[in-house]
C-alpha cells in the first residue's frame, strides 16, 4: 500500500465512515464514565468507606498487576475470537464491576472489584487496538487513534467536571449514585459496540502480511515474544510512558511541596495538558504514519521531554515570599506543562504508529496486547520511580528522569530507523 496518496482530512473521514463515528461515540461515553468515576474513587474509599489510604494504594497496585496480564491475554484472544463480541462482554463486565464498587467495604473486596475493573479496562484496550488496526488502513490508523485520544480527553474532562456535583454534596449517597451512573454508561456502550461491523473489526485480511507502509520479511504468525525488535520498542516506549505518571502524580506533589507557586496552580496545569491534547493531538500526529516518520518524531519528543524536566526543576529554584517569585514560578510551571504536553502527544502518536507498523497483520491483536503491557507496567512503577527521583532528589532527580526519557526516545528512534531502512517499502 502506498503512502504517497493525499490522506483524507480526518473530519471528512469521520463524516464518511460510520464505523469511526461509532468508535468515537463509544469512546466519548466510556470516558465520561471514567472521568466521573475515577475522580471520586479514592476519596470515596478513604472518606466514605473508611479504608486506610495505604490499603487503597495497595489494592489498586494489585489491580494494576492484573491489568498487565489482561492486556497480554486479551491481545492474543483478539486474534482468535470476535473482537466485537469481546468488547461487548468487556463493557458489560466493566460496567457491572464499577457499579459493584458501592459494595466494597474492606481491602479484599476492593482488590477483587478493582481487579475486575482493571482486567476489563486493560483487556478492552488491547482488543480495541486490534479492532482499529483491522478496520483502518495504515495511513489512517494513527490519525484515528489521535482522534480517539482527543475525544478521550474531552470525555474525561467533562466527566471530571460532573464529579464536582457529588464532591460538593459530600454525602455517601451522592458518591454512590454517581458511581452507579458511571457504570451504567459502560452498559450503554456495550449496546453501541454491538453495532460495529464484524467484517471490519473481527479479522485481518487473509492475503496480507504487510502493515501499511512496510512489508515484513518475517513469516506471518510470528510470535511477538520472539520479535526482539518489537519487544525493545515496547519496553522503551513503556519507559517513556512514565511521563503520564509524572504529570499526574509527581507534578502536583512537586508544585505543592517544592515550589513557591500557589497550590491552586495544580488544577490549571492539568487543564493546560488537557487543552493541548484536545487541540493538537491530531495535528501533531502528522508525519508518524511511516516507520521512518515515527522514529524522527520520537527522537524530537525525547529532547522536548528533557527540556520539560529541566523546566519542572527550574520552577523549584525560585525562592521568595511575595507575589513576584510566585508569579515567576507559576510562569515556569506553565511553560513546563506545555513542553511536557507536546512531548506527550508526539511520543504517543509515534508509539501508536510503531505498534501497528512493526506488527504482521495476522497477529495485530497479540502485538497490541504486548505493546499495551509496556504502558501498564509503566503505570504501576511510575509513582514509585517519580517519588524516588524528582520528589526525593530534587534537581538531581529531574536530571535522572530527563536522561531516562531522552535515552528511551533515542533508543526507539534508533530501532525504528533501522527497521525503516531494512524493510521492503511497498
Amino acid at each position: 500500500m502506498s503512502t504517497t496518496e493525499q490522506p483524507v482530512p480526518i473530519r471528512t473521514l469521520v463524516r464518511r465512515d460510520a464505523t469511526l463515528r461509532r468508535l468515537l461515540t463509544v469512546t466519548l461515553v466510556d470516558t465520561l464514565g471514567r472521568g466521573a468515576f475515577f475522580t471520586l474513587t479514592s476519596l470515596y474509599l478513604i472518606t466514605i468507606v473508611g479504608i486506610p489510604a495505604v490499603a487503597v494504594g495497595l489494592g489498586l497496585t494489585v489491580a494494576g498487576a492484573v491489568g498487565v496480564a489482561s492486556s497480554l491475554v486479551f491481545g492474543h484472544l483478539a486474534d482468535r475470537f470476535s473482537a466485537r463480541r469481546m468488547l461487548v462482554w468487556l463493557h458489560l463486565v466493566q460496567g457491572l464491576a464499577l457499579i459493584s464498587y458501592v459494595l466494597v467495604h474492606d481491602l479484599p473486596t476492593l482488590i477483587a472489584t478493582a481487579s475486575v475493573v482493571t482486567l476489563a479496562q486493560q483487556g478492552g484496550g488491547s482488543v480495541r487496538g486490534a479492532a482499529v488496526g483491522r478496520a483502518f488502513p495504515g495511513t489512517e490508523r494513527v490519525r484515528v487513534r489521535a482522534t480517539m485520544r482527543t475525544v478521550t480527553n474531552v470525555g474525561i474532562g467533562v466527566g471530571t467536571a460532573l464529579a464536582a456535583v457529588p464532591l460538593a454534596i459530600g454525602t455517601g449517597e451522592a458518591y454512590r449514585v454517581t458511581m452507579v451512573l458511571s457504570g451504567a454508561l459502560f452498559l450503554a456502550s456495550a449496546v453501541l459496540v454491538a453495532g460495529l461491523p464484524a467484517v471490519r473489526v473481527d479479522a485481518a485480511p487473509a492475503d496480507r502480511t504487510d502493515t501499511g507502509t512496510i512489508v515484513r520479511r518475517e513469516p506471518s504468525g510470528r510470535s511477538p515474544y520472539r520479535d526482539l525488535r518489537f519487544l525493545a520498542v515496547t519496553a522503551l516506549t513503556g519507559l517513556f510512558g512514565m511521563q503520564f505518571g509524572l504529570f499526574e502524580v509527581g507534578v502536583p506533589i512537586w508544585v505543592v511541596q517544592h515550589t513557591v507557586a500557589p497550590d491552586v496552580v495544580v488544577s490549571p496545569l492539568l487543564l493546560v495538558n488537557t487543552v493541548i491534547v484536545v487541540l493538537l493531538q491530531v495535528r501533531l500526529s502528522r508525519g508518524t504514519d511511516t516507520v521512518a516518520g515515527a522514529a524522527r518524531v520520537m527522537r524530537h519528543a525525547g529532547w522536548v521531554m528533557a527540556v520539560a524536566c529541566g523546566l519542572w526543576a527550574a520552577a523549584g529554584w525560585v525562592r521568595g515570599d511575595d507575589w513576584v517569585p510566585a508569579a515567576i514560578a507559576t510562569a515556569v510551571l506553565v511553560v513546563a506543562a506545555v513542553a511536557h504536553s507536546l512531548a506527550e502527544i508526539t511520543s504517543s502518536a509515534a508509539g501508536w504508529a510503531l505498534s501497528f507498523e512493526l506488527a504482521p497483520a495476522d497477529r495485530v491483536g497479540a502485538y497490541q496486547g504486548v505493546y499495551g503491557t509496556g504502558y501498564a507496567v509503566a503505570a504501576m512503577i511510575a509513582p514509585t520511580v517519580v517519588t524516588l527521583t524528582a520528589i526525593d532528589l530534587g534537581t538531581v532527580g529531574w536530571g535522572i528522569l530527563a536522561v531516562v526519557f531522552l535515552g528511551s526516545a533515542l533508543g526507539v528512534g534508533a530501532i525504528a530507523g533501522r527497521a525503516a531502512r531494512t524493510t521492503i517499502p511497498t
